[in-house]
C-alpha cells in the first residue's frame, strides 16, 4: 500500500507541467485573439477593422485615413470633358489673302491655346495696344489709392471706343512709356512680344499668340485690377466707328454686343505695308488676328480679312 500511495504521489507531479503548459496555451490564444480585434494593433483583422462597417473589402491606407478624418466636403476632379466647346475649330487655313497673317484663340478655362504654325511670330500692333495702355493707367491709379477723374475716364472712353491717338499718347506718357510694355509683358506672360525700338506704343512687337494673352489679362483682372476691369472690358464692348471690325463682325449681331474689342491699323511707309490688327474677349476664349500686305491695297482690305479669317474657324452652328 505503501508503494503505491508514493507512485502516486508520482503520477500527480509528473502531470503538472502538462497542466501548466495547457494554461499557458490557453493564455497565449486569449491574448492573440485579443490583439486581432483590437483597433490600431498590427495583427487586426479585416473583420476588426471593419467592424460596423457593411463593406468587407481591404482598403488602402489613404482609405483608411480618409475613415478617420472628420467629414470634410471632396473636390470635384478636374476635366475638359464637360466643357463646352469653343465656337472655333483647330484647322489649317489656306485662304486666298495676299501677304501674311496669323491667328490665336485662347481657352479662358483652361489656358489651351490654338493657333496658326506662325502665331508667335509678330507684327507691329498700331492701337490694338491702346487697350492695355489704359489698363495699365487704372490698375496702378487703383494701386495708388486714387481714383480718375471723370475728365479721366472720359479721356480714357475716347482712347478706347474711338481709339484717339492725342490722349493715348498723353496716358502713354504718364505711365512711363516704353516700362509701360515691359510691365505687359511680365504681367500678361508674353513670350514674343518686345518693345518697340524707338519707344513707341504703336510699333510694339506683338504676335498673335500674346494678342490672345493679353485679351486673357484684360479678362481675368491681372490688367486694369478688380477696380476697373468690369469697366474697361464695358468700354472694349462699345467701339464703335472706323475700329468697329473683324473678329466679332463674324459672329450674329446679337453675340456681337457681347464681345469686347480692341483693334489696331496703320500704314506703314517705311515698310511699305499696311498693318490690321484684330483683337477680341468672349466669355470663354480670347482671339488674336493679325496681318500685313502691300499698302496700296488700303485698310479695308486688313479689315475684312481679319473677319474672313474667323469665319474660316468658326464651328457650324448647331
Amino acid at each position: 500500500m505503501a508503494g503505491r500511495r508514493r507512485g502516486n504521489r508520482r503520477g500527480r507531479r509528473d502531470n503538472q507541467p502538462v497542466k501548466l503548459v495547457a494554461v499557458a496555451a490557453i493564455l497565449v490564444g486569449l491574448v492573440l485573439v485579443s490583439l486581432r480585434l483590437l483597433p490600431g494593433s498590427p495583427l487586426e483583422s479585416t473583420a476588426a477593422s471593419h467592424w460596423g462597417d457593411s463593406s468587407t473589402a481591404p482598403r488602402s491606407d489613404a482609405a483608411a485615413d480618409r475613415h478617420n478624418r472628420p467629414d470634410r466636403p471632396t473636390p470635384a476632379p478636374s476635366s475638359t470633358r464637360s466643357l463646352t466647346p469653343l465656337p472655333f475649330a483647330d484647322r489649317d487655313l489656306d485662304l486666298d489673302i495676299r501677304g501674311w497673317y496669323a491667328w490665336s484663340v485662347l481657352d479662358r478655362r483652361t489656358g489651351k491655346i490654338i493657333g496658326s504654325d506662325n502665331m508667335g511670330e509678330t507684327s507691329t500692333t498700331a492701337s490694338l495696344i491702346k487697350s492695355w495702355i489704359v489698363a495699365d493707367y487704372l490698375r496702378r491709379a487703383a494701386e495708388a489709392g486714387q481714383t480718375p477723374s471723370d475728365a479721366k475716364l472720359a479721356d480714357a472712353t475716347k482712347i478706347i471706343r474711338d481709339s484717339d491717338n492725342t490722349r493715348a499718347e498723353q496716358f502713354y506718357n504718364g505711365v512711363g512709356r516704353s516700362a509701360s510694355i515691359k510691365r505687359l509683358i511680365s504681367t500678361c506672360k508674353l513670350t514674343d512680344s518686345s518693345v518697340a525700338a524707338d519707344g513707341g506704343w504703336s510699333r510694339t512687337n506683338l504676335s498673335p499668340r500674346d494678342a490672345a494673352r493679353l485679351g486673357n489679362c484684360i479678362a481675368d483682372g491681372r490688367a486694369a485690377g478688380p477696380t476697373w476691369t468690369k469697366w474697361l472690358i464695358n468700354e472694349m464692348k462699345l467701339v464703335r466707328g472706323s475700329g468697329d471690325f473683324g473678329i466679332r463682325k463674324a459672329f450674329p449681331a446679337a453675340e456681337q454686343k457681347k464681345i469686347a474689342i480692341k483693334n489696331g491699323w496703320i500704314d506703314r511707309t517705311r515698310e511699305q505695308e499696311m498693318h490690321i490688327n484684330c483683337l477680341a474677349i468672349g466669355d470663354t476664349w480670347t482671339m488674336g488676328v493679325m496681318v500685313r500686305y502691300p499698302i496700296d491695297m488700303g485698310y479695308d482690305y486688313g479689315m475684312k480679312n481679319c473677319q474672313k479669317i474667323t469665319e474660316a474657324l468658326l464651328q457650324p452652328a448647331t
